[in-house]
Parts: structure tokens; sequence; C-alpha cells
């Protein structure tokens, strides 16, 4: 028998189940993957790769010799686990059909998301101003994180399904399982090499960022020793000594307008050849 239902719905296969394990199950506590005598537990949070604003949902899945239930959290996940189990087939196939489709279009998802990363990267180039910069980042590292353990769950549900210890399954639907091993495992690679590249991002624009604050505090400072000279002679003739000969000379101020100019001059050109400018 197979049968999806909500998790409030579970009294409809009391008969097929043992009443523990309809109490295991509803307090909603299953690991990742749990092996019994003769049935097996999953339990992974889905999440639709395909739109990362909505959140996780979790779907139990039951499978013994003779049944394969399929518990989800809301009417959202279980409107998907219909849209992505097929009718008409033996139970270890519908299982393998399930995850198969559930996986279908993640490289897809993955590739535009790489995409969206790499021209927000370009984008944070061209202008180094963007407030919103780090934001994105933060927003991508918990998006992948999110990316990440949905696909370790998958990993390790995958991986006991193809060990099939209790041999509830074929030789075939192992190897099936196997496959979706591997395209989980690729997937999660992606993701995992996806972070370590938004974390290269956020420390080159950051490096980026510093390099620009000390160019900037560079100048002030060139501009700062420009003026210091300029200010020690308006703090000296504005002393006002009578026995300063400039104060009472014809030529005193255009003398030291002139010394000013040169002074200034003079700077620029150090700074120049230094290379501070």
């Amino acid at each position: 028998m197979q049968k999806l239902m909500l998790l409030d719905q579970m009294k409809e296969v009391q008969s097929q189940m043992d009443e523990k394990v309809l109490n295991y199950l509803r307090q909603g506590k299953t690991e990742t993957f749990e092996g019994f005598a003769d049935f097996y537990l999953l339990a992974f949070d889905w999440y639709d790769v395909s739109s990362p604003e909505t959140g996780a949902q979790k779907i139990l899945i039951y499978l013994d010799r003779e049944d394969l239930f399929f518990f989800c959290e809301d009417t959202r996940s279980l409107n998907r686990a219909r849209e992505e189990a097929p009718e008409g087939l033996d139970n270890e196939s519908a299982l393998y059909q399930f995850f198969a489709n559930l996986l279908k279009f993640d490289t897809d998802a993955l590739d535009t998301f790489e995409a969206t990363i790499t021209e927000d990267e370009d984008s944070a180039i061209v202008r180094t101003g963007r407030y919103d910069y780090m934001d994105r980042i933060v927003g991508y590292r918990k998006e992948l994180l999110r990316r990440k353990r949905y696909y370790e769950q998958l990993v390790a549900i995958f991986e006991k399904l193809a060990d099939d210890d209790e041999k509830l399954l074929t030789r075939n639907a192992q190897r099936h399982f196997s496959n979706l091993q591997n395209r989980a495992e690729r997937f999660l690679r992606t993701v995992l090499s996806l972070r370590e590249y938004v974390t290269q991002m956020r420390e080159a624009y950051q490096s980026q960022v510093d390099l620009q604050q000390n160019e900037l505090m560079r100048l002030f400072t060139v501009i700062t020793a420009l003026f210091l000279p300029l200010t020690l002679l308006v703090g000296w003739y504005g002393m006002n000594f009578q026995w300063m000969p400039e104060l009472t000379w014809k030529y005193g101020y255009p003398a030291v307008i002139g010394l000013s100019v040169l002074i200034s001059a003079g700077l620029l050109l150090w700074f120049k050849w230094k290379h501070w400018l």
C-alpha cells in the first residue's frame, strides 16, 4: 500500500503500522535515517531550492516490505510530494522516483544561483560603494547553509538505502539509490564550493574597501602635511610683534604670499616624486 498524508492523519494507516511506530512518528523526533528489523524510517527537511524565500517542511517516510507511507508537515509539502511521487509503481521504485524527481531541477537551480552570485560580484567590482553588498553576501551564506543541510540529509538517506542493511530492497534499487547518493554528493560539493567562493568574495570586497579607505586617509594626510607649513606661517606672523621687519616692508605681504605658494608647490612636487599623489 502507498499513501500520502499529513502528519496529523496518521490514524488512517494505524492498522498497517505498529502503534509504537505511530507514537514515535507523532513525536516528530526521528533521525535522518533509522533502520529497524523490518522497516525503515526516513526523515528530512524538504527545501525547495528553486524558491529560496520559502521555508523547509519536514517529510517522514515509512517503508517496509508491503507499505510506503509519506507523512508531510503541511499542505505545501504534501502537494509537492503528490507531484513527485508516481503512481502504479512498486514501493521501492516509487520511493526512488520520488527522490529522483525531487532532485530533477536542482542542477539548473544551482547554476542559476551561481550565476547570480557571479553577477553580483561583477557589479560590486564596478560599483565598490554598494552599501547592500555585504548584506547580500550574508544572505548568500545563509541560503547556502540551508542547502548544505538539505543535501547532507539526502546523502545520508541515499547512503543507507544503498547499503540496505535490513535487506528490504532489491539489488537494482540499491544501485539506483547509490546513483542518487552520487548526485546528491555532487550537489553538496557544489554548495560547499559556492560557500568558499562567497567567503572569498567577502574578503576581497573588504580588502578593496580597506584599500580605498587607506587611499582616502593618505590623501587627508598629504593635505594636512601640505597646509602645516602654511599654518606655521600664519601663526608666526599672527603674533604681530613690532620688531618684525616684514610687517613694515612694503613687499612683506606679497613676499609671504610668494613664500606660501613656493612651499606648497615644493611639497606637491615632492609628494609626486614619492608617489604619494
